[in-house]
This record gives C-alpha cells, sequence and structure tokens, in this order.
C-alpha cells in the first residue's frame, strides 16, 4: 500500500457511493430519446437532430459555448417537449429512476412551472403531474432495489414578472412534493431584487428558498442574494472566488463577503461541468470547488443540467476525485454538506445522514480497506493487524 493516491475510489465505488443532488433542473435532464418521442408525439419539429445519440451530441456541443446565454438557448426545445400531463409525468418519472440508478439517495429538482402552460395546462395542473412523476419514479427505483427521495424547487424566471405568483405556488404546496423555491435565468441585468416581493413573502411563511448567484455576474449578485434577498442557499456561487486572495506563497485572504458566507455556512450548489460549460471556470484543475474545500466552504457537489452537460452526479465526482484525488472521506464530506442543507426538515436530513449515507460510506471503505489487505503481503498484513 505504497501508491499516493491507492485509496481513491475507482468508478464503480463513486456510482455505488450514496450522492445528494441540491442543483438539477427537471427540463436540463431529459433522455435524449425521450426528447425524440415526445417531439414526435406532440408535433413539435424544431429539433436539430431526429436520432437520440445525435441529440444528445448536439445538446452537449451547443451547451460547451463558454456562455451562459446561449447555454440557457437549448431548453428551448427541452420545454417545447414538456407541456402536458403525460409529457411532464414521464420526464419527472425517468428523471427518478435515473438519479437513483447513479447513486442518489436525495434530491431536489427545480423546474419553472410558467413554462409548461403553451398547451393550456394550469401551474397547478404543471406541479400536480411532475409530483406524480417523482412518485413513480421513487416507485420504480424501489422495485430495483435502490433508494431515493426527490423534493421539487419552483422556478421562476428572474426575467419575468411572475415571482411572487410562483413563490405562494410553492408555499400552497410544501406539503405536497415541493420543498422550496428558485429564481433561474440570465443574470445579467436581471438583479434577484426585482422580486424582493416574493422573498418577503416566503420569509414571512417561513419556506426556504434558494436563488441563482454568482454564476455569471459575480459578487454582487452574491451580496444580493444574500443581504437584499435573505436566501439560504446560493445556486452556483462559484464566483465567491472572487473575494479569495491566494499570495504567491499560498496564504490566503477573504473578503469580508467571503467570510460571511464561510462563516455564515451558507451552502453554495456548485456545478463544475457545467461552469466549465458556461465559461465560470475555465477547467477543473482551475475550478474554485479545490480551494473552497480546502477553506472548509459549505461546498456541495452539483450536475445543473444533465443533458446539457453529458453528466450524472458520478460523472462529477469522477472528474474531481481524478483532479484533487479526492478520496471517500472527501466524497462523504461533499455529500453530508449537501444533506445538512437540504430544505427538508432537520429530523430527516439527520435520519439521511445516519442512517443511509454514512453507512453507506462506511461499507465502501471497508470493502477498500479488505480488498488492500487481500492484496498485500503476509508482513504488511500482519503490520496493520498490529497497528503498526
Amino acid at each position: 500500500m505504497t501508491s499516493e493516491y491507492q485509496d481513491r475510489p475507482t468508478p464503480e465505488q463513486i456510482r455505488r457511493a450514496p450522492k445528494v443532488l441540491l442543483h438539477d433542473h427537471l427540463d436540463g435532464g431529459l433522455r435524449p430519446a425521450t426528447v425524440v418521442d415526445l417531439a414526435l408525439e406532440t408535433g413539435y419539429d424544431g429539433l436539430p437532430k431526429s436520432d437520440p445519440a445525435e441529440l444528445g451530441r448536439w445538446f452537449r456541443e451547443a451547451a460547451d459555448s463558454g456562455s451562459l446565454e446561449l447555454y440557457l438557448e437549448t431548453f428551448a426545445h427541452t420545454c417545447a417537449v414538456m407541456q402536458t400531463r403525460d409529457a411532464l409525468f414521464r420526464v419527472a418519472a425517468e428523471c427518478a429512476e435515473d438519479l437513483a440508478e447513479d447513486g442518489v439517495v436525495y434530491a431536489e429538482v427545480r423546474y419553472a412551472p410558467e413554462q409548461h402552460l403553451t398547451r393550456g395546462l394550469t401551474l397547478e395542473q404543471v406541479v400536480e403531474a411532475v409530483n406524480e412523476g417523482f412518485r413513480e419514479g421513487e416507485r420504480r427505483a424501489r422495485e430495483k432495489g435502490l433508494r431515493i427521495r426527490v423534493g421539487a424547487l419552483l422556478t421562476a424566471m428572474r426575467h419575468a414578472a411572475r415571482a411572487l405568483e410562483i413563490a405562494e405556488l410553492a408555499n400552497s404546496y410544501r406539503d405536497h412534493g415541493v420543498v422550496g423555491f428558485d429564481i433561474a435565468g440570465a443574470e445579467a441585468g436581471y438583479p434577484p431584487t426585482r422580486h424582493l416581493d416574493a422573498f418577503e413573502y416566503l420569509k414571512r411563511e417561513n419556506n426556504h428558498f434558494t436563488i441563482h448567484a454568482g454564476e455569471a455576474f459575480g459578487l454582487p449578485s452574491i451580496w444580493q442574494a444574500l443581504q437584499w434577498c435573505g436566501a439560504d442557499r446560493l445556486g452556483h456561487g462559484v464566483r465567491i472566488i472572487d473575494d479569495i486572495e491566494v499570495a504567491d506563497d499560498g496564504s490566503v485572504t477573504l473578503g469580508r463577503l467571503a467570510s460571511y458566507v464561510r462563516d455564515k455556512r451558507i451552502p453554495l450548489e456548485l456545478c463544475p461541468t457545467s461552469n466549465l460549460q458556461t465559461g465560470a471556470a475555465r477547467s477543473y484543475a482551475e475550478h474554485p470547488i479545490g480551494l473552497l474545500r480546502r477553506l472548509q466552504f459549505r461546498a456541495t457537489v452539483n450536475t445543473d443540467n444533465r443533458l446539457m452537460s453529458g453528466a450524472s452526479m458520478s460523472d462529477e465526482f469522477e472528474h474531481l476525485v481524478s483532479t484533487f484525488h479526492y478520496t471517500l472521506d472527501d466524497m462523504q464530506w461533499f455529500t453530508v454538506n449537501a444533506m445538512k442543507s437540504a430544505f427538508i426538515p432537520f429530523d430527516e436530513r439527520l435520519a439521511m445522514i445516519n442512517d443511509v449515507i454514512k453507512p453507506g460510506y462506511a461499507e465502501l471503505k471497508s470493502e477498500w480497506l479488505f480488498r488492500q489487505m487481500a492484496s498485500a503481503s503476509p508482513l504488511t498484513r500482519w503490520s496493520h493487524v498490529e497497528g503498526g
């Protein structure tokens, strides 16, 4: 057992490890084959490719633009095929299934109800179709011996004017599958402060909300999300790195906003692959998550849009393990961070940590140790038994 990185988890271990996902868009995670099927069923003829494999590649290539605005254009196609109850139900059920297959045990999946009304559905019908789909996906996962719980986040579009209406909708379904609220869309020119009435309403109702901030626009959007709006979490928040100075000698100085975010344990919903696509980071090695983890920020790992990024939670962790030489302990740290930051009651979060996450990682670590001991020489095995 002499290799410096011999305790790095294998891809199979990463897939089996219990994972928690806080930032995933329903309309950004469709199976390419489902997009093709739904386009045929609904008569949508705007897809750039009709073959599922080619369409999947097109989404990834279109998203690799380095621009958040261009990245967001890809959603016109997925939203176009998600305009009926059956389509929403199918997409939500498959989302839960796919996440469970990838080892995700808890997920908060967000979507904007206002973007699914072109064929006559009401906001309430959209929410109910998605909730029913998530429950169906959970049921299918259980039949396969897998465990997952999915909560919905209702998103308002920051360039529109329906935030208060969507916040009220989220509050009315808060005990029926919806766990919180979000705003999304292009940050530049559309600050979260345009929707203060929605955030004030949610605070009066003691409800949870996250805000997309610190992805494309930087520190001002983070400050506004926290100090003016009172966000519980930061959607992305990767640009907090702009308030952290690393000297040539490796010493680190935190600005006041970065210190506040760390000291208050404000969760950062970091999405490494998506951040590379939109230009918020240039490479995995340069992604701020490495420094933020070392500085003990409340960092979490997320997918953002699995279709556009061509990435799963396992893929995200594989990149981080390869880049930063993370171990199962690091993966557990990120996962517990995410579960602590979820929008479900404290006792339910604690039960997930103690009954699902920690035992899952303990089992994987035991398997790893057993394999290492089995492959070691008799003398090495004896030294480990005797404590060296």
